[in-house]
């Protein structure tokens, strides 16, 4: 600043000169001086822009805090809602568990009842059979059922019914009799593994339930910080306007100070020019000088350069980086695509995710990897879908995943440490650094 108004004098006494030297009447006159703030003006402004900074750089800090804990709840969100879309892949296998045992509990009792009444058919043939015999007066299988023949024809049917009697209708009626059993018994197998099916439906279901208290719980602490951090941001920009107007004012008492100072060293130079006019004026003879200087630099840039790395998996990348830019929505995508998404009675559903077209971190996965293993809408689940790798020897393709307290995001490893994800409601699929915070040790493996 010194410097600057020094070489504002020299400029300006050599005009001066110049113009005084040209002869009498042409001299330029200096304006009457600006205002000259007083150093203690000049410091009062200064600390008071210093205390604003000093205000700034707190609210900074405590502002990072906050967003730091925003960061972690909204990772306790994402977990939570991994664990709700954990019950309801959990809630569906249960309802098919629960549909084929019905199904298999109802055949068996058809078999059963079948079985019954062919039973039943058998045993009242027996029954008309002895009955007759006891109102001849004799007994199944004895000679007295054959002395009650009335022809030789008689004879012969009683001996064939005698017969079928003693043999083969018995044996038939032990087999259907030992068939029962076996069917009772089946039936009762059906029936426990139905009241298994039943109760692992309702077990899947209040793990449902729980899964959404929990992040209702965890949703109702994010509304909270992110309130906090509103809060704070809004503190910090009125106070950031604050120094911004303190050190204008400081700025502006500086430039009053340096035109004070640069109209003194005018003041200064015609009082000098004045006095070397009146000596050539005496002397008769005159002189001129100058001086001048420069200085320059050159700019200097770089661009760094990088090569995507060897495509091994190029058409499960290609299928997943065909969808960036698309919205998330959580609980959506399949094997065919992005899907609308599912209500969670929390975040998702105030950025409208039932009604997007979209893909959640899961889905995003099912649909990358369509061609090549179908798999579950649950991060945990894909977690244990292929081999382990340690994330050292991790390659395109891979699955990352995180949550060391419980999986709550996956995306897709691309190389030169980036990945593609689904992020999370309110964001869209897109590129980024790999995050190694909160990552697990291991990626999954589906090709290689």
């Amino acid at each position: 600043m010194r410097t600057r108004a020094k070489g504002a004098t020299l400029a300006t006494g050599a005009l001066v000169l110049a113009a005084v030297m040209a002869g009498p009447g042409t001299a330029v006159a200096v304006p009457p001086p600006p205002p000259n703030p007083s150093d203690s003006e000049l410091e009062a402004g200064r600390a008071e822009a210093g205390e604003r900074a000093g205000e700034v750089g707190r609210l900074t800090s405590r502002l990072a805090d906050a967003e730091a804990r925003l960061t972690t709840l909204r990772n306790e969100v994402e977990r939570k809602m991994e664990e709700a879309n954990k019950a309801r892949v959990d809630l569906e296998r249960a309802r098919s568990a629960a549909d084929s045992a019905e199904e298999a509990a109802s055949t068996a009792n058809a078999e059963a009842e079948a079985a019954s009444g062919a039973i039943r058919n058998v045993r009242r043939s027996l029954d008309r059979f002895v009955a007759g015999s006891y109102r001849q007066g004799s007994t199944v299988g004895s000679l007295s059922a054959y002395l009650g023949a009335s022809s030789p024809k008689d004879l012969l049917a009683r001996e064939q019914l005698l017969g079928a009697v003693s043999g083969s209708e018995i044996d038939a009626l032990e087999s259907m009799r030992r068939a029962q059993v076996q069917k009772s018994n089946k039936d009762a197998a059906a029936r426990e593994a139905l009241e298994r099916a039943r109760a692992k439906r309702a077990e899947a279901a209040q793990a449902r339930t729980a899964a959404e208290e929990a992040q209702q719980t965890a949703v109702q602490a994010r509304r909270q910080q992110a309130s906090r951090t509103e809060s704070l941001e809004a503190e910090r920009s009125q106070v950031e306007q604050q120094l911004q107007e303190a050190r204008s004012r400081v700025s502006g008492l500086e430039r009053q100070r340096d035109a004070y100072e640069q109209w003194q060293a005018e003041k200064e130079a015609e009082e000098a020019a004045q006095a070397q006019q009146a000596a050539l004026a005496a002397s008769g003879s005159g002189g001129s000088g100058s001086s001048g200087g420069s200085s320059g630099g050159a700019p200097s840039s770089s661009a760094p350069a990088s090569a995507p790395a060897g495509a091994t998996v190029e058409a499960v990348v290609q299928r997943a980086m065909s969808q960036l830019g698309v919205q998330y929505a959580w609980g959506g995508g399949n094997a065919s695509g992005p899907t609308y998404g599912i209500r969670d009675g929390g975040v998702a559903d105030a950025h409208g995710d039932y009604a997007k077209i979209g893909f959640d971190c899961s889905g995003l996965m099912i649909y990358a990897f369509a061609g090549v293993q179908a798999l579950p809408h649950y991060s945990g689940y894909q977690y244990e879908a292929g081999r382990k790798v340690p994330l050292s020897q991790m390659r395109r393709g891979d699955m990352l995943f995180w949550g060391n307290g419980g999986i709550h995001h996956v995306a897709m490893y691309l190389g030169n440490g980036q990945m593609i994800e689904a992020p999370y409601s309110g964001g869209h699929v897109r590129v980024v650094p790999v995050r190694y915070g909160d990552i697990l040790p291991y990626a999954t493996r589906l090709i290689g």
